[in-house]
């Protein structure tokens, strides 16, 4: 699991609310009207600005450790902790066309007992993954149902 860590330093803002800078990512600016608002955008505007560097190929900063004697009055540093795993899973789950290649018998069997090949291939990697896990089983006559549970649910 990619978990980070980074501090964000909230100022209060003179119209009302907070506006969130970050020292170790200058480009990183947001705000909210109130703490928890400002601290959900914090989240997000960091989220962009690491996914923007992975894909750019560009290493992460190491995440500084801030003097609080120089912080300006009305300003707090807060870690902003960024999951990017649910981060993909947020705004990264477009479905995709994959073609894959499995035995004859199996095919004929699963179609005639209406098994969607797609929601079946998306349990067996999350499994795989390490994103869902096995509940228990469900045993029907002449077959073992595996049921899921914690995985994440994936709109379209």
């Amino acid at each position: 699991m990619e978990k980070y860590f980074y501090p964000a330093i909230f100022h209060k803002a003179e119209e009302g609310g907070f506006w969130v800078s970050f020292p170790d990512f200058p480009e990183c600016l947001t705000e909210g009207d109130d703490m928890s608002q400002a601290y959900e955008m914090a989240c997000d505007a960091l989220g962009l600005c690491i996914s923007d560097m992975q894909k750019e190929g560009k290493p992460l900063p190491v995440p500084s450790s801030l003097d609080m004697n120089l912080l300006e009055p009305d300003s707090y540093v807060v870690a902003i902790q960024f999951n990017m795993d649910e981060y993909r899973r947020k705004y990264n789950n477009k479905a995709i066309k994959k073609t894959l290649s499995i035995p004859q018998w199996i095919n004929e069997e699963a179609i005639a007992q209406n098994i969607n090949f797609s929601q079946v291939l998306q349990e067996a990697l999350l499994l795989k993954l390490g994103q869902g896990s096995i509940k228990k089983n469900v045993s029907y006559p002449g077959e073992v149902l595996a049921v899921m549970e914690d995985t994440p649910k994936y709109s379209k």
